[in-house]
C-alpha cells in the first residue's frame, strides 16, 4: 500500500499558504524586467533568498522557487540555455537553506511554467522536444530537494497536461497544476472551468486550480465554476492583486493587503480552495495579511461539500431600494425629466460665503443638483462631504457628491460612506481620482486600494445591505451610484471595456467627460446602446483660447478638437471669447437634449462662473417656467 505524502494529508485537514510573487519583489528591488530572473539564483543568491526569508517571516506553508521560466527555451535569449540543470539545482537548494535557516515547517514548492511555445501553434518544437525539456527541467528540481512540484500558469490545457505527465513519470511527489484563464471565463483555447479538473487530475495531478490571469474577484468566480466539477480533487488559488495600473511610469498592481485578505477567506469557506497563495503583484505584506486571516478561520471552515450552487457570502444580501425611491433626482430620471446639473468646487479656504451664494443662485434659477468634486486635478480643499450637507442644509438643494479612491483606504471609504449616508447623501459619483503628482502636493501618499470599479461594486453591496467583508449593515444604504467616462478617450476601446465593468459592478448612471466632438459622443453611445444607464453629457463652456488650450493640452481627459479651438482662437478672451464660448456648449446641449439615451447634462463652469452656466442652461430652464 502506497505511503500518503505528508503535503496531501496536511491538504486533508484544512488550507495551506504558499508563498507571492517572486518576479514582483524583484522589479521592486531594482532588478530590471528584462533581466533574466532565473539567473540571480547563481549571481544574486543573496537577493532572491532575502525575498524568499521574508515570505518565510510572513507566515506561509510553501515557499516557491526562482525557477518559473528556467526551461531551455525561455533561457535561450539569455544565452543561459546549457545551464538550465545549474539555475534549477541552484534554486531548489537555495529555497531548501532559507527554510532550514528559518527552523519553520516550510515546504519547498518547484516552480515549472510553460515552455513559451505552445504545442499547438507552435512548428518548430515537436511534442517530442516539449517532453525533453520538460524532463531536464523538473529532474533538476527533484534532485535539488524540492517537497513538490507546482506547474503554473499554463494557457494550453495539452501542454499542462504532457508537463503533468512527465513529472509523474519522473517523481511520486505531490503535483500542483494551475492554468491562466481570460477574463471572459475561458482558457486561449477555449476550455471552461469546469472542464479542467478531471482531465489534470487523471493526468496525474494531486491539486489543481488557477494563477495570474486575474484579481480575486474573478479568481473566485472561476474556482466557483470549478469546484462544480471536482468532488475528491484538491483545488488551487494564486491570483494576482488586481490589475495593473501604469502610475508614473511603473506597473502598479493596487488590490490592498486586507482586499487579499477577504478574498483568501471567501476561496476557502465558498470554493473550497485548500491551496491558496498570490501571484502578480502580490508581496510579503499581502500574504501576511492573507495567513492572518487563514488562520482566525474555525478549524472546520474550509470543510466544506459542494454541491451545486455556491454561494459567495455568509449573509444573504437584502433587497436594494428601488431607484426612484433613493433621492430626487433618481425619481427625475426614473420619470423621464431631462435633469440639469452644475460643477461646483469646493473653497480652498475657509471662506464658504461665495459658494454659497452660488449654491442659492442656481437653486433659485431650476438647476436640479450641484455636483461637487473630490479635490478635483489632486488640489486641497474643503471636505466636499461637508460642503455638501451645508448645501443640502442650508440652501436646500439636491448634491451630487463625487467620491474618489485616491486619498483614503479602503476602512476609510467605507467609513465615510456610512457617515454620508446617515447624513442624508443619497446620489455619488465614484471616481478612482487624479494621481498626486497633478496637484498641490506631489509628494503626497496616492492610496488607490480600488479604483472606481471596485468602489463601485462596494457600494452596490451597501445597497445589499452588507459590508466590505459580506457582513450585514442591518439596513440598506439607498446611493444613487454614478460614474464617469470619457467618450474622447484615445483608446475608446478600453474605456468602453472598464464602462462595462463600471455597470457590471453596479453602476446605475453615468457622467460623460466635457463634450466637444460630437461624433465622438455618437460613436460611444452606439457602442453601448446594450447598455440601459442614463447618460448625463458633461458641458464646459469655454472662456478664452488659453482656457481651452489648457483644458487641451494639461487636464487628464480633456481632448478639445481643433476646430473648437480655432474658434476660440478667433475671438481671443474677454467678452467675445464667453459669449463664443456658451454658444458653443449651448449647441452641445441642444444636440444632446434631441438624443433619447442622454437624460440630463451636467455643465462645469470654469472659475466658478455660474452665471456662465445658466446661460448655457437657458433653453432648458426656460422651457421649464413656460410649461
Amino acid at each position: 500500500m502506497a505511503i500518503r505524502h505528508q503535503f496531501l494529508e496536511r491538504l486533508d485537514r484544512g488550507p495551506v499558504l504558499c508563498d507571492g510573487a517572486m518576479g514582483t519583489m524583484l522589479y521592486s528591488r531594482g532588478i530590471h524586467i528584462s533581466r533574466c530572473f532565473d539567473e540571480l539564483n547563481l549571481s544574486h543568491p543573496d537577493l532572491v533568498g532575502s525575498i524568499h526569508r521574508d515570505y518565510i517571516r510572513a507566515g506561509v506553508d510553501i515557499i516557491e522557487t526562482n525557477t518559473y521560466g528556467a526551461n531551455r527555451v525561455k533561457l535561450l535569449p539569455h544565452a543561459l540555455e546549457d545551464r538550465v540543470v545549474e539555475i534549477n539545482r541552484a534554486g531548489a537548494e537555495l529555497a531548501r537553506e532559507c527554510v532550514l535557516a528559518s527552523e519553520s515547517p516550510v515546504w519547498v514548492g518547484g516552480s515549472v511554467g510553460p515552455i513559451g511555445k505552445p504545442l499547438k501553434i507552435s512548428r518548430t518544437i515537436s511534442s517530442d522536444e516539449s517532453e525533453d525539456i520538460f524532463i531536464e527541467q523538473i529532474k533538476a528540481l527533484v534532485y535539488g530537494g524540492v517537497d513538490l512540484l507546482i506547474l503554473e500558469t499554463f494557457s494550453h490545457l495539452e501542454e499542462l497536461k504532457l508537463a503533468i505527465r512527465v513529472a509523474r513519470h519522473l517523481t511520486d511527489i505531490p503535483i500542483v497544476a494551475q492554468m491562466s484563464f481570460l477574463e471572459n471565463g475561458m482558457t486561449i483555447e477555449g476550455d471552461r472551468p469546469e472542464e479542467i479538473p478531471a482531465p489534470l487530475s487523471e493526468a496525474g495531478a494531486d491539486v489543481v486550480g488557477v494563477n495570474c490571469s486575474f484579481g480575486p474577484k474573478l479568481m473566485l468566480e472561476t474556482l466557483q465554476q470549478m469546484a462544480s466539477k471536482s468532488q475528491g480533487i484538491y483545488l488551487a488559488a494564486q491570483p494576482n492583486a488586481g490589475n495593473p495600473e501604469l502610475v508614473e511610469g511603473r506597473w502598479i498592481y493596487v488590490s490592498s493587503p486586507e482586499y487579499m485578505a477577504e478574498y483568501a477567506r471567501r476561496l476557502v469557506q465558498s470554493a473550497g480552495v485548500r491551496f491558496i497563495g498570490g501571484c502578480c503583484g502580490t508581496t510579503p505584506e499581502h500574504i501576511r495579511a492573507m495567513s492572518g486571516m487563514l488562520k482566525s478561520m474555525s478549524p472546520h471552515s474550509g470543510s466544506v461539500s459542494y454541491t451545486g450552487v455556491i454561494e459567495e457570502d455568509d449573509t444573504e444580501p437584502m433587497q436594494p431600494v428601488p431607484l426612484p425611491q433613493r433621492s430626487k433626482f433618481a425619481r427625475d430620471l426614473a420619470v423621464g425629466r431631462f435633469c440639469a446639473s452644475v460643477e461646483m468646487n469646493p473653497p480652498r479656504t475657509l471662506t464658504i460665503e461665495k459658494f454659497l451664494d452660488g449654491a442659492r443662485l442656481l437653486k433659485e434659477a431650476g438647476v436640479d443638483v450641484i455636483n461637487i468634486p473630490d479635490g478635483p486635478r489632486a488640489t486641497a480643499r474643503i471636505s466636499p462631504l461637508a460642503m455638501a450637507i451645508l448645501v443640502q442644509n442650508r440652501i436646500d438643494l439636491e448634491v451630487f457628491l463625487h467620491y474618489s479612491c485616491r486619498d483614503r483606504n479602503l476602512l476609510g471609504m467605507q467609513s465615510d460612506l456610512l457617515g454620508a449616508h446617515i447624513l442624508g447623501i443619497r446620489n455619488l459619483l465614484i471616481v478612482t481620482g487624479d494621481p498626486p503628482k497633478l496637484g498641490d502636493y506631489p509628494n503626497a501618499t496616492a492610496v488607490f486600494d480600488v479604483d472606481s470599479i471596485g468602489l463601485t461594486a462596494m457600494v452596490h453591496r451597501m445597497n445589499c445591505g452588507l459590508n466590505l467583508v459580506g457582513r450585514t449593515l442591518e439596513k440598506t444604504t439607498s446611493f444613487l451610484a454614478a460614474v464617469g467616462v470619457n467618450p474622447g478617450a484615445i483608446n475608446l476601446d478600453e474605456e468602453i471595456r472598464r464602462f462595462r465593468e463600471k455597470v457590471q459592478a453596479g453602476a446605475e448612471c453615468v457622467f460623460t467627460q466635457p463634450v466637444f466632438d460630437l461624433e465622438n459622443l455618437q460613436e460611444f453611445l452606439i457602442r453601448t446602446e446594450d447598455i440601459p444607464i442614463p447618460v448625463i453629457a458633461g458641458i464646459l463652456p469655454l472662456t478664452s483660447f488659453r482656457n481651452a488650450e489648457f483644458f487641451h493640452n494639461e487636464v487628464p481627459g480633456m481632448n478639445i478638437p481643433e476646430a473648437v479651438r480655432e474658434r476660440m482662437r478667433r475671438v481671443g478672451s474677454g467678452k467675445k471669447a464667453r459669449a463664443e464660448g456658451i454658444t458653443i456648449a449651448k449647441a452641445a446641449l441642444l444636440e444632446c437634449r434631441g438624443n433619447p439615451r442622454i437624460r440630463g447634462v451636467y455643465i462645469m463652469p470654469p472659475l466658478g462662473y455660474y452665471e456662465m452656466a445658466l446661460e448655457v442652461l437657458g433653453p432648458i430652464l426656460e422651457e421649464r417656467r413656460s410649461s
